[in-house]
């Protein structure tokens, strides 16, 4: 598991009121969120790579398909 730092950030009021909204139809904390945006940033500019991308598939159990 990764280790994260605490970074104060100073961020315009109307950028940070986007981000909370961007970030309550995500699910996710402001605080995810701006990660996120980040990342993503970085992985399109070509700064970083993508090491891994976690997919989570859902499977019926036996005898499920019959209940719906």
């Amino acid at each position: 598991m990764t280790k994260k730092k605490a970074f104060p950030l100073r961020i315009n009021e109307q950028v940070l009121a986007a981000m909370q909204r961007w970030a309550d139809d995500d699910l996710r904390s402001v605080n995810a969120q701006i990660e996120y945006v980040l990342r993503d940033a970085l992985v399109k500019s070509g700064r970083v790579k993508l090491v891994q991308k976690v997919v989570t598939e859902i499977e019926e159990k036996d005898g499920d398909s019959e209940n719906h």
